[in-house]
């Protein structure tokens, strides 16, 4: 939301803002929540002392009184009175967390949007260009990470905070007999999300390649942001099943069995396409009437042609010290099979919460503040 103005009115009282097109006024509850009163609001954490959830639904603006340096104080029928500055009331309204907006992309991204550089992110600026390009793109390619291992685990902590699985704080993938997962074998992998299985799925995955001798093995990667928009242009009853209806998601293994239901297609609360549950080797059709299956299959059948067509994939090989840090939902990764008789082909990997770049980006720009108003 594009807010230009806050208005003050002291009779009636009201305070409102403007977009440049419509006028708004804010209601008194919602001001009476957003309370700076040092009795109600803690400045250092900036939590409540008091229970918001109690006060009275009725409750009305008594009086709006402008003071000098961009402050207004405001008194409320329940006997409550506080100061507000109007720039802490703006940034409510707006509501900004400060992440960029993400950019949906296809097989003609540009790659050195997204390449970056391991030794340079001791640089806060460097650091803070590469969080941003992921938090657009979701995903970025690390180079110059020191090939020793479980060196993917420092890179982790950099981003965030180590998800720990069945397969241990950090995995091995390379080909190895009688694998439990089709990830430690030779095959090619089709675009997928790692563990749909699991509540909730790893937010970022980690791959890290120690070696690559293989001429095969290709590292592939899908926007599913682009992908899901590209079916809902063509098919929006078939979207809808997807999103909607909730599939089973299923992993077995030695004295292991996860299994979650949830839709295929996953949105933010304004619908906006945040990512994708998607593994064919994993998923099953839900039992649905008979032709609701065929719907749900056929525009399943649709996504899964959009995920693998190559106007749509990024594909690439993955060199010895180069690390993939991909948001696992939004984008989708596979390989390409390769032949283990041309040489060792080996990368670890693993997992970080969803949240750990915003974190590390909000921090850098509430130091950069602090920085600026200190001089």
């Amino acid at each position: 939301m594009q807010v230009t103005e806050l208005k003050i009115q002291q009779t009636p009282p009201a305070l409102k803002f403007s977009t440049g097109k419509d006028e708004y006024e804010i209601p008194a509850l919602w001001l009476r929540e957003k309370t700076q009163d040092p009795e109600s609001t803690d400045a250092n954490t900036q939590q409540r002392l008091f229970d918001s959830h109690l006060i009275d639904p009725d409750v009305q603006l008594t009086e709006v009184e402008p003071l000098s340096q961009g402050r207004v104080r405001i008194a409320f029928s329940d006997g409550h009175s506080a100061h507000y500055t109007t720039d802490y009331l703006l940034a409510e309204i707006v509501d900004a967390d400060h992440s960029p907006a993400p950019i949906a992309w296809d097989s003609s991204l540009d790659q050195r949007l997204i390449r970056h550089d391991w030794r340079a992110l001791g640089d806060s600026k460097a650091f803070e260009a590469a969080l941003m390009a992921y938090l657009q793109y979701g995903y970025i390619v690390l180079a110059n990470v020191p090939n020793t291992p479980e060196q993917v685990l420092e890179v982790g902590r950099k981003f965030g905070y180590i998800k720990e699985t069945n397969f241990g704080t950090y995995f091995e993938v390379r080909s190895k007999p009688k694998a439990n997962d089709l990830a430690y074998s030779t095959v090619a992998l089709g675009p997928h999300t790692d563990n749909p299985y699991r509540d909730p799925v790893p937010g970022i995955q980690l791959l890290h390649c120690l070696v690559n001798e293989t001429s095969g093995g290709l590292s592939t990667m899908v926007d599913s942001v682009k992908v899901v928009d590209a079916l809902m242009q063509e098919d929006l009853a078939g979207y809808m099943l997807l999103k909607n209806t909730p599939v089973r998601f299923r992993f077995v293994d030695k004295g292991v069995e996860l299994t979650t239901r949830r839709p295929m297609i996953k949105t933010d609360e304004t619908g906006q396409t945040l990512g994708v549950h998607y593994s064919p080797r994993l998923d099953s059709l839900p039992l649905l009437r008979a032709d609701e299956v065929r719907a749900f299959h056929k525009a399943r059948k649709r996504l899964a042609e959009l995920f693998n067509h190559p106007d749509y994939e990024v594909r690439f090989r993955l060199a010895a010290g180069e690390l993939m840090f991909f948001d696992n939902s939004r984008v989708l990764h596979g390989r390409t099979s390769f032949n283990p008789s041309e040489g060792a082909r080996h990368l670890q990997g693993c997992y970080i919460d969803l949240d750990g770049p915003r974190e590390r980006l909000s921090e850098i720009i509430k130091g950069s503040k602090q920085t600026e108003e200190a001089a």
